[in-house]
């Protein structure tokens, strides 16, 4: 079998695709076997691509953007999506079916400190039309630090991937009571990226064919059976808590059933960035991005 070392930026259940194609077998089918790892914290996965311990990475259209506002190519060119849709939830303390995003002006709010999880959600709070300003944003750091804050009783509301909020409301801490995705609408959020050289060889051909595959799965199985294959990923996780995550972004709409990265979806990441005030110049798609492999 043909060898591939994929590596995550960040791991949650979130990057689902990119799991369920080592959990449900698609790279087995097309006579590859993987290996997989997560960057340390703050580091992104692109390291691995330019130290060549990876050839495949979870990474973000956005990342791009930095070397190119630094005068620099970009190492990684993303070729496929992984999620088409933030997927980010807003947990508070008690259930609010009648949630309203005015509620966060004035309220204490944990939230990451930076980088697309910050910038997301600022224009998602700009398209709900709310003053970011006048939230009272707490900062612990990592998803696990903000996780526990929120556990020890700090913050009103918290800003987490599944399956971290999908836990809290298991564990009766928190209530899920918005969600990121619909404010801001289809847009490149998170990616699939190589060296250019290697899209052009026939495991990346073999790879495409197989993450063509899972993208159909993720949209037409049952939640529970995505779970049950990835339930060895989440050692911590519940299974029926991982299920309702999986369920909840398939019902968002982040998996869509294409692989490639729209130009639409691209300037909406554009547009993100833009009001966040770190985008020196509206890029090129094709500085970015390229087509996925195909053929072989």
């Amino acid at each position: 079998m043909a060898h591939i070392n994929i590596e995550f930026t960040l791991f949650s259940a979130f990057y689902s695709p990119l799991i369920s194609v080592m959990s449900g077998g698609f790279l087995k089918d097309e006579g590859l076997e993987a290996d997989w790892t997560v960057s340390p914290p703050g580091v992104s996965a692109v390291k691995a691509l330019e130290e060549g311990r990876a050839d495949v990475i979870q990474s973000a259209p956005s990342q791009g953007f930095t070397s190119l506002a630094q005068g620099k190519a970009p190492t990684a060119v993303h070729f496929a999506q992984i999620n088409e849709m933030d997927g980010f939830f807003i947990t508070g303390r008690t259930p609010d079916p009648d949630f309203d995003w005015k509620k966060l002006e004035g309220a204490e709010v944990v939230l990451f400190g930076g980088g697309q999880p910050l910038a997301m959600f600022q224009y998602a709070c700009h398209k709900a039309g709310i003053d970011f300003a006048k939230l009272k944003v707490i900062s612990p750091g990592s998803a696990e630090a903000m996780d526990k804050a929120f556990r020890e009783g700090k913050g009103q509301y918290v800003q987490q991937q599944g399956p971290f909020p999908q836990q809290l409301e298991a564990d009766g801490v928190g209530h899920i009571v918005a969600t990121c995705g619909p404010k801001i609408g289809p847009v490149a959020f998170s990616s699939l990226a190589a060296r250019r050289e290697w899209l052009g060889s026939d495991v990346a051909k073999a790879f495409m064919r197989a993450y063509a595959k899972t993208r159909a799965y993720m949209v037409a199985t049952p939640a529970i059976e995505i779970a049950r294959a990835e339930k060895s990923f989440f050692p911590e996780i519940d299974l029926e808590v991982l299920a309702r995550c999986i369920a909840s972004y398939q019902q968002l709409g982040c998996w869509t059933p294409h692989v490639e990265i729209t130009r639409p979806a691209f300037e909406v990441a554009l547009d993100v960035f833009a009001h966040f005030g770190t985008l020196k110049e509206r890029y090129a798609y094709e500085q970015v991005c390229a087509l996925p492999p195909s053929g072989g």
